[in-house]
């Protein structure tokens, strides 16, 4: 064994800035999410409940947890309003509070360290089975200095069943420690693709859990052919 060695020369990580976000609405095909802030990554649960044999501790319990988060943005895709609780009745007009349908959605974290910056890497992270709950907002008079607006959103999960480890909502993948190729066929489903004379098009779209799960288990192609 050797000794340990503090700041080696590319062994200085750190995450930064959220791009490429994508929502996946209960119908339709993944679209753009413009505008994406921030996404501020939370969990709720994870509670200790400690257990006493004879006046002594024995064990600690953790509950479950669940994946939430905060999303801030200028914006939101179309496809959202009906996850924001907004109706279309006729184009322009728009009634409010009305029920939220679940979606998906993915974005992408960058990944630098002290040699490369943020041309290191990038984490995927994919996200199920989101509620959007309701968030105030505010419409100012202008001024000499315009401002855009921004909006949050809190989002809850549920976690989709699996029998492979512990349910959760919330996969990340890390490209520095995934085959490129496999990455890049993950994306094509993810971001979808156009038409050439050699391929057909692929609607964007979130695979499931176990979907993941198996592509990184087995092959892509299997798993790319289903989505042509």
């Amino acid at each position: 064994m050797t000794r340990v060695a503090w700041n080696k020369p590319g062994e200085k990580y750190f995450e930064a800035g959220v791009d490429r976000g994508v929502l996946y609405p209960r119908t339709g095909g993944g679209v753009p999410w413009n505008g994406l802030v921030s996404v501020s990554e939370n969990t709720s649960g994870g509670d200790m409940e400690s257990l006493y044999f004879d006046g002594v501790k024995y064990l600690d319990i953790v509950s479950g947890e669940d994946f939430q988060a905060t999303v801030e943005a200028y914006g939101a895709p179309e496809a959202f309003n009906a996850s924001d609780g907004i109706k279309v009745l006729s184009p322009g007009l728009y009634v409010t509070q009305q029920p939220r349908k679940t979606f998906g959605m993915c974005y992408r974290t960058l990944m630098g360290n002290d040699l490369q910056g943020t041309e290191y890497g990038y984490k995927l992270h994919l996200v199920w089975n989101c509620t959007a709950g309701p968030s105030p907002r505010s419409h100012k008079t202008m001024s000499g200095n315009v401002s855009a607006e921004a909006r949050s959103w809190t989002i809850n999960t549920v976690p989709p069943r699996t029998n492979l480890f512990r349910p959760t909502a919330h996969i990340v993948i890390d490209n520095t420690k995934v085959d490129p190729y496999l990455m890049e066929n993950l994306e094509t489903v993810l971001y979808g693709r156009d038409a050439t004379e050699e391929l057909p098009a692929i609607e964007p779209s979130l695979p499931t859990v176990s979907e993941i799960v198996s592509i990184f288990s087995n092959t892509i192609t299997e798993f790319i052919e289903e989505f042509v």
